[in-house]
């Protein structure tokens, strides 16, 4: 049987960060994981910029709550819900996700946490273990499940390479230039069309 990991920012909702940025103005935080590979060197220059220009958990939840899924996602997900389950595999936070999840039909997430202090500044992040998108793969192949991996950033790599099956989703270019070799679409529909013909073709080697 086969399991659906996906990303969640940029496969499903906007990118939250750059929302954050645009609301703000605040340029350096539309820095995301299109752009920069290491997740450690990205969110402590973000936590860096909240702490200097004041901004709170509070505050990003307020962008967050006016964000609404890509259009599509929804549908698309009701769809693979028909065919296979789904589990979001995010470096969000679930004190981010919330209204997101809620807007999409409640699907399963993985995700991270933050650490607040009495003002509500963001102190920490808190990953659930590193490497986890490649690590709930890995799971997943030792509760003989396959995987069909889908994301569209650097941080994916890892889950998409692990994965039986990985399909970069609209991803931007530099991300392409660096893993040519991996599948790439740009739709909804294209990746329906993806995923029907793995899963089919498994059902078809055992007919």
């Amino acid at each position: 049987m086969y399991i659906i990991c996906s990303d969640l920012e940029g496969v499903f909702v906007p990118e939250i960060w750059i929302n954050v940025a645009i609301k703000t103005g605040i340029e350096e935080l539309k820095l995301t994981t299109r752009d920069i590979s290491d997740y450690d060197v990205l969110m402590k220059g973000r936590l860096a910029i909240l702490k200097q220009h004041g901004l709170t958990l509070q505050d990003i939840q307020k962008v967050i709550t006016s964000l609404s899924p890509l259009p599509g996602a929804c549908e698309f997900i009701d769809w693979v819900r028909s065919k296979t389950q789904l589990i979001l595999v995010s470096d969000t936070f679930i004190e981010f996700a919330g209204p997101l999840i809620e807007k999409l039909g409640q699907p399963t997430l993985l995700c991270h946490q933050l650490t607040t202090d009495s003002s509500g500044m963001i102190t920490e992040y808190n990953l659930r273990q590193k490497e986890a998108k490649k690590k709930v793969v890995e799971a997943l192949h030792n509760l003989n499940y396959k995987v069909i991996a889908v994301g569209d950033s650097y941080n994916d790599i890892a889950m998409l390479r692990k994965a039986d099956h990985g399909i970069l989703y609209n991803p931007p270019q530099n991300v392409i230039d660096e893993n040519d070799d991996l599948k790439i679409v740009n739709s909804y529909e294209d990746l329906k069309t993806s995923i029907t013909q793995i899963i089919d073709h498994r059902s078809m080697s055992f007919s």
